[in-house]
């Protein structure tokens, strides 16, 4: 079986104050917060820089739906197409249609809880 996830591409979490949020992590455990979130940088197996990101929203966001959770995970992937192909297959739920920007694919699954999943195909030399 190929490799399906990679890693954790980001942790994104609702709360009713974004800044005020982003804020606290900053002076309480020092994340170096900008306006989306902090980004982790760090090496892969390969010494390849890459990224998770941490991300506030705001309670009011709808980019968590269907999924009724105060939360979502994104996961890196390797060969998002195939995967979501595979999912489905597998009977996964998929969510809306995969997005391609200039960092990577971005594709959305729901789990066997109703969470909403995304994955991310990152591109990781637009970061180097």
């Amino acid at each position: 079986m190929k490799k399906r996830v990679t890693g954790i591409g980001g942790l994104f979490f609702k709360t009713t104050n974004p800044n005020e949020s982003k804020d606290w992590y900053k002076k309480h455990l020092g994340l170096d917060t900008d306006d989306w979130g902090c980004t982790f940088w760090w090496k892969d197996k390969n010494g390849n820089k890459c990224s998770t990101q941490w991300s506030p929203f705001s309670k009011e966001t709808d980019y968590f739906e269907p999924s009724k959770k105060e939360f979502m995970f994104n996961y890196r992937v390797e060969n998002l197409v195939e995967l979501l192909e595979t999912l489905k297959e597998e009977g996964v739920t998929i969510v809306g249609e995969m997005q391609e920007y200039d960092y990577g694919k971005f594709g959305w699954i729901l789990d066997n809880d109703g969470n909403k999943i995304e994955l991310w195909e990152p591109i990781d030399s637009v970061f180097q």
